[in-house]
């Protein structure tokens, strides 16, 4: 099972020349990798993948799951769901192993926690996953990494206002965008790090945007994941780039703790690709 493939709209816009020239003589020249995560490893770090689950035991993760929940749909419940702790969570589609694959071989110490939205035909109500992200937000998760999105208007409200709250509470929530042309949400939110996929496949070669919505293209085409059932698949899609940059989100945040999701993301346009200063 694979995302549908989208080669990123955002390359047709790159300029990355002007960028460099923007770039080379000011202080953003100065912020490299070396500092921005150099050394680091995660540890300390929370990170929540919401999505269908991650199983816990899969040999790619070694024992970095920490535990987890469940949120299910439950018309007689309040709000119309239902939250059930999942201390060793099982991947009921294989789409959140991949997730949280991805960002344990970035940052090995990070500690993940799954939180089970969607089902095993990848399906689930946006309510669910609303709830999912409030759950992360309530329990001090740092790094949320959200593979998935919804299209629904009358969630737009919603989905930002959990946004906001998530970005005053100082977490760092990485946003695939849609595999499809259309708006999903919470991709497009300015207070979210939204990430499409390219093509090269160097987990640490990143490109920013300078036309965004979408702000940065990671590692998504033909990517070598973690699956359900101790398997690994070779996939495609926006959702396999976006835990790329919540690896790295990962590594900046256990390096330098202090910083605030508007800095971490100032750091990530001046460590990416086509902005670093270019040696002579």
């Amino acid at each position: 099972m694979t995302d549908e493939t989208l080669r990123p709209a955002w390359s047709q816009h790159f300029t990355p020349d002007a960028i460099r020239e923007l770039l080379a003589d000011g202080p953003f020249a100065r912020i490299a990798p070396d500092w921005a995560w150099g050394g680091s490893t995660g540890k300390g770090v929370r990170v929540a993948v919401v999505d269908s689950g991650v199983e816990y035991d899969h040999p790619a993760l070694d024992d970095c799951v920490k535990g987890g929940v469940i949120i299910e749909y439950d018309s007689k419940a309040k709000n119309n769901y239902r939250v059930r702790p999942d201390p060793k969570p099982a991947d009921v589609s294989g789409h959140g192993t991949a997730c949280a694959g991805i960002i344990h071989s970035i940052a090995p110490e990070a500690e993940i926690y799954s939180v089970r939205v969607l089902g095993r035909n990848m399906g689930g109500r946006a309510i669910q996953f609303a709830a999912g992200l409030d759950w992360t937000i309530e329990n001090d998760m740092q790094v949320v990494n959200l593979s998935l999105s919804t299209s629904l208007e009358e969630f737009f409200g919603l989905f930002h206002d959990l946004a906001d709250q998530a970005y005053f509470k100082n977490m760092n929530l990485i946003s695939a965008v849609n595999n499809i042309p259309e708006p999903s949400y919470p991709s497009l939110y300015s207070s979210v790090i939204s990430v499409a996929a390219h093509d090269v496949l160097d987990p640490f070669t990143y490109y920013y945007n300078p036309n965004p919505p979408v702000e940065f293209g990671a590692p998504g085409i033909d990517v070598e994941v973690a699956w359900n059932k101790g398997q690994s698949l070779t996939c495609t899609g926006n959702s396999f780039a976006a835990p790329h940059m919540a690896g790295i989100t990962a590594l900046i945040r256990a390096k330098h703790p202090t910083l605030t999701p508007f800095q971490i993301k100032t750091i990530l346009m001046a460590c990416a690709a086509n902005t670093r200063r270019q040696k002579s």
